[in-house]
């Protein structure tokens, strides 16, 4: 049986979880949002990701298994959802605009608690970015 698409996301940030929703708002039901503290290191271990890499940045596993982090996670998050979703995913992926989601996120990632929703899990500490 092959898995759906997962979006992997911080589950303790306010900020994170607020767009996790919003993206899974655009899907089909083709893919799954779940925090990653409510995989733990057993559900991160079967999508062939480590609770390092779930801290690091938000992750993109696809049925085939292939993970993506960060931005372009968040692109391929966004293209699998209907209408402008789509069209602003698949933009993420062309440059210039890649080159600059690529520079922004993790400068994003580390503001996450100055965004609205945030709480006090979103400040980054050593190890933790987004």
């Amino acid at each position: 049986m092959e898995r759906r698409p997962v979006l992997v996301y911080d589950g303790e940030c306010g900020s994170c979880t607020a767009a996790a929703r919003w993206a899974a708002n655009g899907w089909d039901g083709a893919a799954e949002a779940v925090p990653w503290q409510v995989l733990g290191p057993d559900g991160l271990a079967e999508l062939e990701l480590t609770v390092e890499e779930a801290r690091a940045a938000v992750q993109w596993v696809d049925p085939p298994g292939r993970p993506r982090a960060g931005h372009l996670a968040i692109a391929a998050a966004l293209r699998s959802g209907r209408g402008p979703r789509r069209l602003v995913g698949t933009v993420l992926l062309l440059p210039p605009a890649r080159w600059i989601a690529a520079a922004a996120y993790p400068a994003v990632a580390r503001r996450r608690h100055r965004l609205p929703g945030a709480t006090a899990a979103c400040r980054v500490g050593p190890g933790r970015a987004g």
